[in-house]
């Protein structure tokens, strides 16, 4: 075995278009739902070569996640993976990495890879440690994402132990208990906001870790926990309790120390969120109603929780309400934006989907699935660029769609290489 040592390292991207600002980066992306995953579709969006690896026995649940899509083909994938695993390469490999022919796969990606993103829980119990593959090349950038951390960061073994997912990682950071209301329990902000907080720090630090890459020629390894990505966009939290033993308190949708600044229900039943912070929005609000300001004074009763709290505080509060309940919630966005004052209707998809502004800036891209083989409509690029864009050279790949080809042709196994481990567990 060790046949990656002979192994030269070819560079990217060689299964992959050239475009974007990551064209030439090979990132190797182990792990499941939903930070790693959304880590290296960032990558690939913009033009790096993204191999997944996916056990054949048990691949990413991503695509078996619910609602399921069903194509006349009669196969059916997960809307997320259809998403999230666009401009993917797929390689069926059994992760378990004492089995040797596994272990010589995965030494040989690493050789030839910028960037080794990960997700699993607990790698040394699969027989590699990141120590190892840092010895392999040691240009690599290491990215672990977990719940909360490994040893070589410190921390408490018995808490890093612990199993994690996106609403455990809000709830134990502290965010949770700022989401809701007074009167109700903890909330947890949906569609998997902790994972993609993690996968977007993820992706930030590695983008620095290969600066210094390029700086020193050294790779190094980048940690990511749940918790304290959550942690970290707590702004001033930390702060007050530390300085003046402050703790915020969860408010609901309405502001505690300005108005109007609350989602408020208009006559078509939809909701609108209205924010107008600063005395000189406040006045181009009380314009655009047609309130006055004279009887609604700014600092009597608007601004600050005292105002708020004021007869006069809580008599402005119904006109707003009153003022919303007249018109539909559209006609209040417009009356509202037409003065400067920051207002949005509470949208579903299918209304966003469907607005022209959106459309000319071309939120929405068209390409082939390959799991269903036919067309579907997708969210694009963010964020933008003007000489190097995202693009989508391929839909989200099948299982083990992408093995052969990478197996042949950038780790140079022969054909009968490929054959002998068929059959084994190892690709299939």
């Amino acid at each position: 075995m060790e046949r990656w040592r002979k192994l030269k390292k070819k560079p990217a991207p060689m299964f992959t278009p050239k475009f974007g600002p990551l064209s030439g980066l090979r990132m190797i992306s182990n792990g499941t739902i939903v930070a790693g995953p959304f880590a290296a579709t960032m990558f690939a969006d913009f033009g790096a070569e993204v191999i997944c690896l996916e056990r054949p026995k048990m691949p990413d649940p991503y695509r078996l996640q619910n609602p399921q899509i069903v194509g006349e083909n009669g196969k059916s994938i997960s809307g997320a993976w259809m998403q999230n695993a666009r401009n993917k390469l797929s390689l069926a490999l059994e992760t378990n990495f004492r089995v040797p022919e596994s272990k010589e796969i995965f030494l040989s990606l690493v050789k030839n890879s910028d960037v080794w993103l990960e997700n699993m829980v607990w790698i040394d119990k699969l027989g590699i440690t990141n120590e190892e593959l840092l010895e392999v090349n040691p240009r690599l950038v290491i990215c672990n994402v977990n719940g909360f951390g490994r040893p070589a960061f410190g921390g408490l073994e018995s808490e890093m132990a612990r199993a994690s997912y996106d609403p455990i990682g809000q709830s134990v950071s502290g965010y949770s208990n700022l989401q809701g209301f007074p009167d109700g329990p903890p909330l947890y902000a949906t569609q998997y906001i902790g994972d993609y907080v993690v996968a977007l720090f993820a992706f930030a630090g590695i983008m620095m870790a290969l600066r210094e890459v390029q700086r020193t020629g050294k790779g190094q390894i980048i940690e990511n926990t749940q918790a304290e990505g959550m942690m970290r966009i707590m702004d001033d939290n930390w702060c007050l309790w530390d300085q003046i033993q402050y703790k915020k308190q969860r408010f609901g949708h309405k502001i505690s120390f300005f108005q109007p600044g609350n989602v408020y229900p208009c006559k078509d039943g939809r909701y609108l969120n209205i924010g107008a912070f600063g005395e000189l929005v406040y006045n181009r609000f009380m314009e655009a109603t047609g309130l006055s300001l004279e009887e609604y004074p700014y600092k009597t009763a608007a601004f600050g929780v005292e105002a708020l709290a004021s007869e006069k505080g809580q008599e402005l509060d119904r006109k707003i309400h009153e003022w919303c309940m007249s018109h539909t919630a559209q006609e209040c966005s417009d009356i509202l934006n037409s003065h400067r004052v920051g207002a949005g209707v509470c949208w579903d998809c299918e209304d966003v989907m469907g607005q022209e502004h959106w459309k000319q800036r071309d939120c929405w891209v068209k390409y082939k699935d390959e799991t269903l083989e036919r067309e579907v409509t997708a969210f694009g690029f963010c964020p933008k660029f003007s000489d190097t864009p995202g693009q989508i050279w391929r839909g989200a790949p099948t299982l083990g769609q992408d093995t052969e080809v990478i197996l042949k042709q950038l780790l140079d196994y022969t054909d009968a290489e490929y054959e002998a481990l068929k059959g084994r567990g190892v690709i299939d």
